[in-house]
């Protein structure tokens, strides 16, 4: 088998047919195999697959699982020579596959490979980004990312001099869509479990660097991205995932005493943001500033309250937040 894809879904009828619709017409001369993991979805996507392409192959796990345990489910099972992480709501465009196998093919030398992915409107998404630091943190906090047109080396969380037009070496590209080769994924044990949504992809990427094995980017293969609508209906839930796996992630990669400094920044940057938008409120009032001003609020509590080490050594964590927060499954 040359290509596995993986998809996780969790109640994504909405978008999952055309997903698949996209790969099972547009993929062409590359055999491929369709591996669904399923998160316990209740909305009828499961009896969707499985009426409308009997081909795809379904791991029910019956809980939701989260984003690397859920992909690790079905990583374990995949036979590709390449193995393509691919979230549900991405349209493929036509033949995308085919180049992006030919492009991997052509290029041993590297672990695994971005593409271009799009917006809805048809604008660059920017999901081929510099890994993280305490520095970018602090460049990000100050409003300094403007600095990143210089240099790369000024960079925060984007390449800004760089609009994904031509293919380059990349750092980490975000679990949208990511092609990696098979045996190498299976060696590194697919996703680190700790990260239950977010940082997940980056953590990958710089484990597949560690190993010896670049990542290259090639703007010839084009997905489009929908954004899953999951992190808008619940944005106090997943905004404070996303401080968890940060803290998660710099603990791993710069120890207890980067994650502080990571907190700092971070706090900083919390505190900066509260103070932009309740001035532009006071300027031009909305609902929109509003709830952002009340996320930020919690946002900052809440990192005020945690102490990082021990929020990833023991899952102590402040309860502030939760009360708004939609409860993922664990």
């Amino acid at each position: 088998m040359k290509l596995s894809i993986v998809i996780l879904c969790w109640n994504d009828l909405a978008v999952i047919g055309n997903c698949l619709r996209s790969i099972c017409f547009g993929t062409r001369s590359t055999e491929f195999e369709i591996v669904v993991s399923d998160n316990g979805s209740t909305d009828g996507s499961v009896e969707f697959i499985r009426k409308m392409y009997p081909s795809v192959r379904i791991l029910e796990n019956g809980r939701n699982l989260r984003f690397s345990k859920g992909n690790n489910v079905a990583i374990s099972v995949c036979a590709g020579e390449f193995i393509l992480i691919l979230n549900p709501d991405t349209i493929v465009e036509d033949g995308a596959l085919d180049k992006w196998v030919q492009f991997a093919d052509q290029h041993p030398e590297a672990g695994a490979f971005g593409c271009r992915v799009l917006n809805a409107d048809g604008s660059y998404q920017g999901c081929a980004r510099p890994f993280p630091t305490v520095w970018r943190e602090w460049v990000a906090a100050l409003y300094l990312r403007p600095l990143g047109y210089f240099s790369d080396f000024l960079a925060t969380d984007k390449y800004l001099k760089w609009k994904g037009d031509t293919e380059r070496l990349i750092d980490w590209q975000a679990g949208c869509a990511l092609l990696v080769r098979g045996d190498l994924l299976r060696r590194l044990g697919g996703f680190d479990e700790q990260f239950h949504y977010y940082y997940e992809d980056v953590d990958l990427c710089h484990r597949i660097w560690k190993d010896g094995w670049p990542i290259i980017y090639t703007p010839e293969v084009r997905i489009t991205h929908l954004v899953g609508q999951s992190t808008k209906m619940y944005r106090i839930a997943f905004e404070l995932d996303h401080y968890r796996n940060r803290y998660r992630y710099f603990y791993k990669y710069f120890g207890s005493g980067g994650v502080r400094r990571c907190r700092r920044a971070l706090r900083t940057r919390l505190l900066l943001r509260q103070v932009g938008y309740r001035f532009a409120n006071l300027i031009k009032p909305s609902d929109a500033l509003r709830r952002k001003i009340d996320l930020y609020r919690i946002a900052a509590e809440w990192n005020k309250s945690v102490d990082p080490v021990l929020l990833v050594e023991t899952n102590k964590e402040p309860k502030i937040g939760q009360e708004a927060a939609f409860q993922v499954p664990q």
